[in-house]
């Protein structure tokens, strides 16, 4: 096991993610906001494959973009390392894929991410093990937990055993099981924790991270389990957005009954799959390719901005609330 490095004893140093309470059954981690209050945070998916299908080159606008925003963490919406996961904490593929690729000194903030499918075929319990972040003090994975930034209040969410197809017909990729067997229990659990969680939220501002779609136009589309389960619990505790990965992509899907917004930023390596279904729902924004997503807030503002590989702004979209009136 390699020794802490010195910026990730600094990174652990600065910002004290230390897991205080647990809120509803969820772990909670804080994170300090601004001085002026204001939050950035920049979300990016389906990244891991050792800095090819340009992951590198994603990463590197990532970086750039990270400094203009002054950001304060990053977001991971899963499928960290293709194509299997890691085989255990000491697989180079954790120092090939994230440590050496996410190298500018912009990104070396908190990550904080949830699990993919493609996590789920390999050793997932490494990936949730604190003996990461002796090799990287920016590395945090857990199945599902709160981020608590004072106004807002991220709630990560492991949507892989939701999807009932990876258990009962995994093409001959097994998916590792440890943890959540049995399986219906646990997605009982994990509902119910999430639905405490919200309920004794008072956060001005409630996302919710997961890696599988609820809404998609792109290869994967809708995922029916969590439309079925989990849409309901955020429509009825207004949650703001929900954000994934999953698909290879870049999109923003609006409800066409509820103010929750879709958001996928899925694109940090390999895209560009060729395929566009609509669904119900609006959609405001699509791009089949490569790129991140950032979010600016303020305790009344937020601001999201998709980006291209090239760091040009894809698509902008802006809420306001009243915080007078919550």
């Amino acid at each position: 096991m390699a020794a802490p490095t010195a910026v990730g004893l600094i990174v652990l140093a600065e910002i004290a993610v230390l897991l205080s309470h647990v809120l509803a059954g969820l772990p909670v981690l804080h994170h300090p906001v601004k001085s002026d209050g204001s939050l950035s945070v920049l979300v990016i998916g389906d990244w891991g494959r050792r800095g090819t299908f340009n992951q590198s080159t994603v990463a590197d606008q990532l970086g750039r973009t990270g400094e203009d925003l002054s950001v304060d963490f990053v977001v991971s919406t899963g499928d960290n390392f293709y194509d299997n996961g890691l085989t255990g904490v000491e697989d180079a593929a954790f120092i090939e894929s994230f440590s050496g690729v996410y190298t500018a000194q912009s990104l070396r903030k908190p990550w904080y991410s949830v699990l993919g499918n493609h996590d789920y075929r390999g050793d997932v319990l490494s990936q949730l093990s604190p003996l990461l972040r002796e090799i990287d003090g920016r590395w945090t994975c857990m199945r599902s937990f709160v981020v608590d930034a004072e106004t807002a209040q991220f709630f990560f969410v492991d949507t892989t055993p939701f999807v009932e197809s990876y258990w009962t017909n995994p093409d001959g990729v097994p998916h590792d099981s440890r943890g959540i067997s049995p399986r219906e229990n646990y997605i009982a659990t994990t509902l119910k924790d999430l639905e405490d969680a919200l309920t004794s939220s008072h956060a001005t501002w409630k996302f919710v991270i997961g890696h599988h779609a609820i809404r998609s136009v792109s290869i994967h589309g809708d995922t029916p389990e969590l439309v079925n389960h989990l849409l309901p619990i955020l429509k009825a505790h207004d949650v703001d957005l929900y954000i994934n990965g999953h698909d290879h992509c870049l999109e923003h899907i609006s409800s066409n009954d509820n103010p929750i917004q879709f958001l996928t930023s899925g694109g940090g390596s390999k895209a560009w799959r060729g395929v566009y279904t609509p669904n119900e729902d609006k959609l405001r924004f699509f791009y089949d390719g490569q790129g991140f997503m950032s979010m600016e807030l303020t305790q009344d503002r937020l601001e999201v901005s998709f980006y291209s590989i090239t760091g040009e702004i894809l698509h902008r979209w802006i809420a306001t609330k009243d915080i007078y009136s919550i």
